[in-house]
Order: C-alpha cells, then sequence, then structure tokens
C-alpha cells in the first residue's frame, strides 16, 4: 500500500516518519561500499572537511545529542578512522590517515545518494522539499 492510500495519510508525524523510513534504506544501501552507516559517513566527511572539529558542533550540524555523537565517534575511533584529542577542557575530532584515503569514496557515495534522490523526486522538487523540511523543523523548538 503506498503511504498516500493510508487511513494516516494526512497526519504529519505518520507521513514524515514514513519518508524517513523509506530514505534510510535509501541512504544505507547508498553508504555500503564505505561499510559506514549514513550517520557515520556524514559525521566522518564533516571531520574530514573540518578537521579538529568540537563534538557538541558535529552534533549541532547533525541535528543529533551530544551522546549519540559520542557513540557514532567511538565507533569511528574503533574502525580507525579518527582520533580524539583534549586540550584543557576543549575535545577535539581528527581524522585519521585511513579515513583521509577513505574521502573519494564518501564523496563518491554522498555524489550518487543526491543523484538518486534527484531521479526519485526530480531536481527542482527534492531541493523544495529539502527547503520546506528545514523550515518546518526550525519551526519546532524541542
Amino acid at each position: 500500500m503506498k503511504c498516500s492510500e493510508s487511513k494516516y495519510s494526512q497526519c504529519l508525524y505518520f507521513s514524515s516518519n514514513a519518508l524517513a523510513r523509506k530514505m534510510e534504506k535509501l541512504a544505507v544501501e547508498n553508504w555500503k561500499p564505505v561499510d559506514l552507516s549514513p550517520s557515520h559517513a556524514y559525521l566522518l566527511m564533516m571531520v574530514l572537511e573540518e578537521p579538529g572539529l568540537q563534538p557538541g558542533s558535529l552534533a549541532g550540524h547533525l541535528q543529533l545529542t551530544p551522546s549519540t555523537v559520542t557513540r557514532l565517534i567511538e565507533k569511528l575511533e574503533e574502525k580507525k578512522l579518527v582520533v580524539r584529542t583534549t586540550e584543557g577542557k576543549q575535545t577535539n575530532v581528527y581524522p585519521t590517515p585511513k579515513a583521509k584515503a577513505l574521502f573519494p569514496e564518501l564523496k563518491k557515495c554522498v555524489d550518487h545518494f543526491y543523484k538518486t534522490c534527484n531521479e526519485v523526486f526530480g531536481k527542482e522538487e527534492y531541493n523544495k522539499l529539502v527547503t520546506s523540511l528545514h523550515a518546518m523543523a526550525d519551526k519546532i523548538s524541542i
């Protein structure tokens, strides 16, 4: 059954979660070549693009809780993709040489993901959807 045919199709909670589940499946499949979950991959790309980021900054950019970011960082440390350093009271996250070598593959995955999304939704509709979702999310202050 299509989401639009559901009894709850007029409910934003239901519809946004249905979309999120489908996007998660698409993203997980997309990131298989680098053996990372989407959340791990996006966090790692941020650290590669801005070495030395602090976990709080990562949490803000990724819209995740600090404890979730800590767990993601720990997994990336286990995979030898990032290291944390402590400078006074600040913790900074840096990519390892292994992560730097993986960066071209990460870029291919993200490019492929955007290409797939643009094919599914159409480029203009995809961009409108993303913009609309950001605006809606920004209105909720929880």
